[in-house]
């Protein structure tokens, strides 16, 4: 089902993007019999381009983003060794996703779920600046020559290709396709502005930096992508209506507007959590005030080390060096503020922790998930991780419940049965939420690898909380009546049932390592546990028949009631058992059998 919910998702997108394509080519034809400014068409093939430029980054996104998968989620896993690292890692996920807002955003929930410190975090947030510039770079090649070349050849591979990965690169193309489509319908639509005076004039103003700074956060803060702000003015210069200090002025206040992604998404999160987006703020803005005044020395800078066309002249000299000129300086700015911050980074984090102070918050509430980040469905794979590390903490709780209840059966302890109740009352709500998360995974377009981990881990989620109930509405109603009736065993019979209990808890210990490991290994042990506690059940029932010829009505509940422990330790290892066998390949789980 769900497979077939990413497939439909993906042909709706598709079809999106065909339209887009066939709009957006008949308003290309018009134009090209005048060349009078019509507004409405102007202002039609700019939107209509610009939707074609961001549906492209987003196509291209998630074909890359499925591409890399699991890779991403390796780098994701050790990101926190230092400051160097998680630069390099920033920069890398944010190349990836095509987003430095989602890396910070990312960033917030892994502090959220407490994967990662605040002075970590700072890295991967300077480093996801660097990676954000790696779109720009693209577009500057400006190839809108081949972008429906790219675009057919990327409709080709995702409808014909036979595995999925090749599915996801055809995904790739085709959005790159659309982003250099959508750079050309914007470019064709203001070639007419080119000898429009008002609008050379207003770019002319462009060139005082606190203007373009201005009008460039304000755009990236509502279209929420510094790389369509940062495209946009390439697009302008490739027709010769903006210069590069002007296009510096504007990367630079896409890198500012950027943020209200990440201060969005920090919204009602823990204090820590809020800090990074302050973080992401800080380091964006200190980094512009460096350079706001030395925005000429940059531009010649740019100019000495990027490519020049010495044939040309006047506008055409401009369309043909300009955009690549600011990408360059993109790069260049970002890269260099990288370079000098992050011999700082605690300091950024001092300052995050002075400007948003720790609140305490009064708890109303039994229990909140730890890892259940909406801002990590960004990526599945990740989100996938971070329900296993859930489970397990679901698992554990109902490894205490286990070991609690057996502690309160050989302590008589009345007190420590009842706090066992309300330990599964936390874990019938983790469940609860657990389900949602999943379901909200299940939104998003899986590989089938996710989609089989999805379906593992939901079945996991049920199961445990069956386990908890049978230790909740069951056991500990018997060790209740063992308490009632004041009924004691004998040391050999103790023995019996503290081993097999002990037995019983080791076996689903072992589950929640398996879980939250994905340790196929210590899934096989779980299962290949099945002899040893068969034998002692053996034992324990042995043990019993010896001991029915009394015949008094108190060792007669005696009995029963140890056979009905019996019983329901054996069915929690059953849950245990099958649990484990979602885990681990089938050929594994018969020869472990």
């Amino acid at each position: 089902m769900n497979l077939l919910r990413s497939e439909m998702n993906m042909n709706i997108k598709l079809i999106i993007g065909l339209i887009l394509v066939l709009f957006t080519h008949t308003a290309f034809a018009e134009e090209a019999v005048s060349q009078d400014v019509d507004w409405f068409y102007l202002v039609m093939a700019l939107f209509g381009g610009l939707a074609m430029f961001l549906y492209g980054m987003e196509q291209m996104s998630d074909g890359l983003q499925s591409a890399a998968g699991d890779k991403l989620k390796d780098v994701l896993a050790g990101l926190t060794r230092n400051r160097f690292l998680g630069a390099i890692t920033g920069a890398f996920v944010t190349a990836v996703l095509n987003s430095s807002s989602v890396t910070t955003v990312l960033v917030v929930g892994f502090i959220s779920a407490g994967f990662m410190t605040l002075t970590q975090s700072v890295g991967i947030i300077m480093g996801a600046n660097i990676g954000s510039t790696f779109t720009a770079q693209i577009v500057a090649f400006n190839v809108t020559q081949y972008s429906l070349l790219l675009v057919a050849l990327g409709f080709f591979m995702l409808f014909t290709a036979k595995t999925e990965r090749i599915r996801h690169y055809g995904s790739m193309i085709m959005g790159l396709g659309l982003i250099f489509y959508g750079m050309g319908v914007m470019g064709e639509a203001m070639n007419p502005m080119r000898t429009y005076e008002p609008f050379l004039e207003l770019m002319v103003k462009m060139e005082n930096p606190l203007l373009g700074i201005l009008v460039g956060a304000v755009f990236t803060g509502l279209v929420q992508s510094s790389a369509a702000t940062t495209g946009i003015a390439i697009v302008m210069a490739t027709e010769g209506l903006i210069s590069l200090p002007a296009g510096i002025a504007l990367s630079f206040g896409a890198n500012i507007g950027t943020c209200v992604t990440a201060i969005l998404a920090a919204i009602g999160k823990p204090a820590e959590a809020v800090r990074a987006a302050v973080v992401h703020i800080t380091f964006n803005i200190a980094g512009v005030l460096l350079w706001v005044m030395f925005i000429p020395q940059l531009a010649e800078f740019i100019v000495n080390i990027s490519p020049s066309a010495v044939e040309l002249t006047g506008k055409e000299k401009m369309a043909a060096e300009v955009p690549r000129q600011i990408a360059n300086a993109h790069t260049v700015f970002n890269l260099a503020n990288t370079l000098v911050f992050i011999w700082i980074t605690p300091l950024f984090a001092k300052l995050a922790v002075f400007l948003v102070p720790e609140k305490p918050v009064e708890e109303k509430v039994i229990i909140k998930p730890k890892y259940l980040e909406k801002e990590l469905l960004e990526v599945p794979s990740v989100a996938l991780e971070n329900v296993r590390f859930e489970i397990g903490r679901m698992g554990e709780i109902t490894s205490d419940m286990l070991t609690t209840l057996w502690m309160a059966f050989q302590t008589r302890n009345r007190d420590m049965v009842d706090e066992v109740i309300k330990m599964d009352d936390k874990v019938d709500v983790l469940s609860e939420l657990i389900l949602e998360y999943i379901s909200e995974i299940q939104q998003e377009k899986l590989s089938d690898e996710n989609s089989h981990a999805l379906q593992s881990l939901m079945s996991a989620t049920i199961n445990i909380e069956s386990l908890a109930d049978v230790v909740e509405s069951e056991l500990s109603v018997i060790c209740k009546k063992f308490l009632d009736h004041d009924l004691q065993e004998s040391d050999e019979t103790l023995d019996l049932f503290v081993g097999f209990a002990k037995m019983v808890t080791e076996a689903f210990d072992q589950l929640v390592v398996a879980i939250k490991n994905n340790d196929e290994s210590a899934a096989a042990e779980v299962i290949s546990s099945k002899e040893q506690i068969q034998h002692i059940v053996d034992e324990i029932l042995k043990n019993q028949a010896s001991r029915i010829s009394v015949q008094t009505s108190k060792h007669l509940l005696l009995v029963r009631l140890e056979l009905e422990m019996v019983d329901q330790l054996r069915r929690i290892y059953t849950l245990t058992k099958r649990i484990a066998k979602e885990f681990i390949p089938d050929e594994l789980a018969i020869k472990t059998e």
